[in-house]
């Protein structure tokens, strides 16, 4: 086995993510005895002296933020071949862009959630700071030592000081949390371009579907026909393309937002959640870190949308399929109340991001997250780019017991099966990694499983499973 590697006096575990000029890794500081964040420079970037002192900027803004609601640095320094890296506090239980795998979230949740990183974006503003781009990705999940999460705003690589921002600037943002003067080159912004953003992230939580483009995002309400009007009106005035007409400041949207939350009870849901995104489970390497920043590229959602064909189906089973009619399985009937069929980005498991076939089935989606409640249900999701067995590998899930893995093959699929039981709830968490039975590399499959009593289903799921 060969030794882990270094940087500095940081231990590396394992990487955490990658982006356009650098890769985050879980490392251990030696000295602190404690898990810390390392983001190094890319290799290929390293010859550009402008993205070399960009990268640096990102660690100085963060630490002249110097908030509590922003990623702490804590050290910086420099590998031998000359990149820069820069250690930050870990965020061990993910993103928000994590809470949404599961479908929208209770909406005093989502709003709650919303405001914490608004005042996040206010601290930034107060610094003369704006961070331009804003995402649920980018605002992270930190545990407390009295069992809550606090709310971290992170990867300041795009950010401007506010002094600099009203001048000529550079396109910068994420398609669906990018407001119009961010869009082109030359436009002068304000701390409002973040206020847009932070209205693109609510209306995500609430909706579990990424707006439109400035000027035709459709309302909140028409994908959640249960949502409070004023949470709508909220909404839509931080997503309005003009300025003039936001919220001014991202503190004013986040009082808004703690009052709706405290007025607001979380409906019971009549209708399947948004599809798009798996649900949730937590890794290893990043604590209780759920599956990472599934892209909703589909609003419409489908409630006992599966398709009934009892002829090729086992007794009391129902064949499911997604959009593409490429993934087909067989469930339990009982399971397919509500599903969710327009795919998933397999980013969610740390692989490379893309849109892949992939479909969600269960009693009760909206509450697949929470292993306290009694929920029934299966994901699957095609990968025709990565491979699924290592970041299977890394899952656990906090509140259960682990049950152990075992092998499983068939004539189509072989892989590995890891269980959870004893859930906070009384059910159990199963997670697979299929690849083809003839050996080849492409595509492979990733299955999650949510039982609570009754007969394990997992096999008679996997061995009707067919993906064309």
């Amino acid at each position: 086995m060969q030794p882990r590697e270094r940087i500095g006096r940081y231990l590396l575990e394992r990487r955490l993510g990658a982006g356009a000029f650098g890769t985050v890794w879980l490392a251990h500081d030696d000295q602190l005895d404690a898990p810390v964040a390392v983001k190094v420079l890319a290799d290929n970037w390293s010859h550009r002296l402008d993205v070399h002192d960009r990268f640096l900027s990102e660690a100085r803004l963060l630490r002249r933020a110097d908030s509590k609601r922003v990623v702490q640095v804590y050290d910086i320094g420099e590998l031998p071949d000359g990149r820069p890296y820069f250690v930050m506090e870990y965020a061990d239980a993910g993103t928000l862009a994590d809470l949404t795998a599961a479908g929208p979230l209770p909406v005093p949740q989502a709003l709650r959630l919303t405001a914490l990183a608004a005042r996040g974006a206010a601290a930034l503003h107060e610094a003369g700071i704006v961070h331009r781009d804003i995402k649920p990705s980018n605002v992270l999940l930190r545990s407390a030592s009295d069992g809550s999460r606090r709310v971290l705003l992170a990867d300041l690589g795009l950010a401007k000081n506010l002094a600099q921002g009203s001048g000529l600037t550079q396109a910068a943002g994420s398609a669906g949390y990018q407001p119009p003067e961010q869009a082109e080159a030359g436009a002068g912004i304000d701390a409002r371009a973040d206020v847009y953003s932070l209205g693109a992230v609510g209306y995500e939580l609430v909706t579990a579907t990424v707006p439109a483009a400035p000027g035709k995002v459709v309302p909140p309400g028409q994908l959640r026909p249960d949502l409070d009007e004023e949470v709508v009106r909220a909404l839509m005035r931080a997503l309005e393309p003009d300025p003039e007409r936001r919220w001014q400041s991202a503190q004013a949207f986040a009082e808004e937002l703690d009052r709706l939350a405290a007025r607001t009870t979380a409906p019971t849901p009549t209708s399947a959640p948004t599809p798009g995104k798996p649900p949730k489970a937590v890794r290893k390497r990043s604590g209780a870190l759920g599956l990472a920043g599934a892209a909703v590229l589909a609003a419409g959602a489908a409630a006992l949308a599966v398709t009934l064909l009892n002829r090729q189906a086992a007794p009391d089973t129902v064949r499911i399929t997604d959009t593409t009619g490429r993934i087909a399985a067989d469930v339990p009937s009982a399971w397919a109340r509500r599903l969710r069929d327009s795919g998933w980005d397999p980013k969610a498991l740390g692989l490379d991001s893309a849109q892949e076939p992939g479909l969600a089935v269960a009693d009760d989606l909206s509450h697949w997250q929470d292993l306290t409640a009694p929920v029934n249900g299966v994901f699957i999701g095609l990968s025709e780019h990565g491979d699924v067995t290592p970041e299977v590998d890394a899952l656990t899930h906090t509140g259960c017991h682990y049950a152990g893995s075992r092998a499983f093959s068939d004539a189509r699929w072989r892989g590995r099966i890891r269980t959870w039981d004893d859930c906070s709830g009384g059910g159990s968490v199963t997670e697979a990694a299929l690849s083809s039975a003839d050996g080849k590399a492409q595509p492979q499959v990733y299955v999650q499983i949510r039982e609570h009593g009754g007969a394990d289903a997992t096999d008679g799921i996997l061995r009707s499973l067919r993906v064309t």
